[in-house]
């Protein structure tokens, strides 16, 4: 069976999006507002309009091409990098094919939305064991992308409403839905997340930084390495330290009998949850 393993990618003095040829980074959002942001992966020239042609060809929603990449390696490097809201994915690509590279970007916290394309209609049945969002064949026709798009931007909606009462958890069959008024801390490890309910520990593939943008309201920095629950905060304590160590603070939880470590960075903001100015 495939894998999807990442190489480091290497620094550029100047970054520019991959296929936009002379539009620096960040310049797109002024020109495009409520355009999707689209990651196009294809290993070879294929049949019909390319991409720019026909997604040029669509509107409301209208999308816009932010970086192109050859192969799966290097798609998942510029999902680390930049946000996307769809991939265009080939299903036949050099090396890693497109069916394992979008189940690879569902482990992710936040990933884009996959349409898997391919010039055979019986792979349509493997792109959505994939967990793709839809599947075109080729060629491509205009008013079919269109209807992508147009599904890719329901999916969003529906998919931030859900978010702003859920965690979902990506599985190997299935993905597990949290409702965030059951989990009681996240905690980052290595390259995972833990998620800590009162009865359960969910491993998540992400970032604590996309977390607590995502939670701000409901969850407080207490570590570099932990997010907690404004309504599991139980107690403040001072650590005894001895003569040659710098005072310590811990926290104490509601529903989990844990406790977590306070940095000194975070005390005051701490301090002022507790009393109800966070």
């Amino acid at each position: 069976m495939n894998t999807l393993k990442l190489t480091k990618c290497p620094d550029e003095a100047t970054e520019r999006i991959i296929g936009v040829p002379h539009l620096p980074v960040g310049s797109i959002a002024s020109d495009y507002r409520g355009a999707l942001r689209v990651l196009v992966v294809q290993g070879r020239r294929t049949q019909g309009l390319p991409w720019r042609d026909l997604l040029e060809r669509c509107t409301a929603p209208s999308g816009l091409i932010a970086g192109e990449a050859p192969d799966a390696v290097r798609a998942m490097e510029l999902v680390q990098r930049q946000r996307f809201d769809l991939a265009l994915v080939d299903v036949r690509l050099p090396g890693v094919d497109g069916f394992v590279l979008a189940r690879t970007l569902a482990e992710r916290a936040q990933p884009p939305w996959v349409v898997l394309v391919s010039e055979d209609p019986a792979d349509a049945a493997l792109a959505f064991d994939a967990e793709a969002a839809d599947f075109l064949t080729r060629p491509v026709r205009p008013d079919r992308l269109q209807q992508t798009l147009h599904r890719v931007r329901r999916l969003e909606g529906a998919a931030r409403d859900d978010r702003a009462h859920r965690l979902l958890i990506p599985q190997r069959d299935q993905v597990l839905q949290v409702p965030l008024q059951e989990i009681v801390y996240f905690k980052a490890e290595q390259k995972y997340v833990t998620v800590r309910t009162a009865r359960h520990r969910h491993l998540l593939a992400g970032s604590l930084a996309d977390l607590q943008t995502r939670y701000a309201r409901q969850f407080l920095r207490v570590h570099r390495n932990a997010l907690v629950a404004l309504r599991c905060l139980r107690a403040l304590e001072r650590v005894p330290a001895g003569r040659a160590q710098e005072e310590r603070w811990q926290l104490r939880l509601q529903e989990v009998d844990e406790v977590l470590a306070v940095s000194r960075r975070q005390l005051a903001a701490v301090r002022a949850a507790f009393r109800g100015g966070a």
